[in-house]
């Protein structure tokens, strides 16, 4: 069992919690793998999600990982809810633990809010995404992924290009990666880089080759534009040119090193459509082993849920 009801982020997760997670992800990708798969595990328990923001894989992931673990699933539309007459986050959760659900999954734009909700409720949080900070359940699956495609993380060097910046899911990673033994190299335009990363862990390349060459995977990231007060970068062409990642470049890694992208991928920009679809790429991986890590993480939560009747 994890040592709090809540999953909010990495920074605070020990590295026995996360190889716990991803031990327990192992047997839910086998269960993924058979003809069935209906389970009654969470059988009785009930899964809000609860998304402030857009999303199609991580939102899908979360209700198909509950319901194919036999629980009841909910999804609210913040369009259409309450919020748009002015109801408080907190508020919201205090509704939502009065009809006694059992976790609640968010995404929110504002850094804090999936902590701020946990403190709140009963319910099991579960931080699908929460503004510039962290996305915790993603970077668990491309751990995972890497772990599965190696057998092991710590030794591995990691690249991650792109708008790290506004990246939740690469400060995951590098939590992650960190407490577990892996070398985290980054590179992107000096307006799209955080000052403090280095601080955290982070080897800051000077150029693309310095932080591919002899990397285990490559992990591009998204341009986030819906996060960007303004231009950062000249135009599309000329970013995936200075730091998108394309076949020349990935001839610095090792041979055989595996692509990751968090989704959903501009194409052309990040990467170009050979890679993406390429034999060294892991991107659809990266999704199946979304359900099985999330899949995972709500067995373990559960433990926290009272007695069924």
């Amino acid at each position: 069992m994890l040592k709090d009801k809540d999953l909010l982020g990495l920074q605070h997760l020990s590295a026995d919690e996360i190889n716990l997670i991803l031990d327990g992800a192992v047997a839910t990708k086998k269960f993924l793998e058979g003809d069935r798969k209906c389970s009654e595990v969470l059988k009785g328990r009930t899964l809000v999600t609860l998304f402030y923001e857009n999303s199609t894989r991580t939102r899908t992931s979360f209700e198909l990982a509950a319901k194919y673990l036999g629980a009841n699933v909910v999804n609210i539309s913040v369009a259409t809810s309450s919020v748009q007459k002015g109801e408080t986050l907190v508020d919201t959760g205090k509704t939502l633990d009065s009809m006694k659900v059992d976790f609640i999954a968010i995404r929110h734009p504002m850094a804090g809010a999936p902590a701020l909700l946990a403190k709140n409720v009963a319910a099991s949080v579960i931080n699908g995404g929460d503004g510039m900070h962290e996305h915790p359940t993603q970077a668990l699956l491309d751990i995972f992924t890497l772990k599965e495609r190696y057998g092991k993380i710590e030794g591995l060097k990691v690249a991650i290009l792109g708008d790290i910046k506004h990246s939740r899911v690469a400060l995951s990673n590098l939590f992650g990666l960190t407490k577990l033994g892996a070398e985290t190299y980054m590179y992107a335009p000096g307006t799209m880089l955080p000052k403090d990363i280095a601080a955290l862990g982070a080897h800051v390349a000077n150029s693309r080759e310095e932080a591919v060459e002899g990397a285990d995977a490559v992990m591009g990231l998204r341009i986030q534009l819906e996060r960007m007060n303004g231009g950062l970068f000249p135009s599309a062409g000329e970013y995936a040119k200075y730091f998108g990642i394309d076949d020349g470049l990935m001839k610095y890694a090792k041979k055989g090193a595996i692509i990751l992208h968090p989704g959903p991928v501009n194409r052309g920009v990040e990467l170009p459509p050979a890679l993406i679809d390429g034999e060294t790429s892991f991107i659809n991986r990266q999704v199946t082993n979304g359900l099985a890590v999330r899949m995972s993480i709500l067995k373990l939560l559960d433990g926290y849920r009272g007695v069924r009747l």
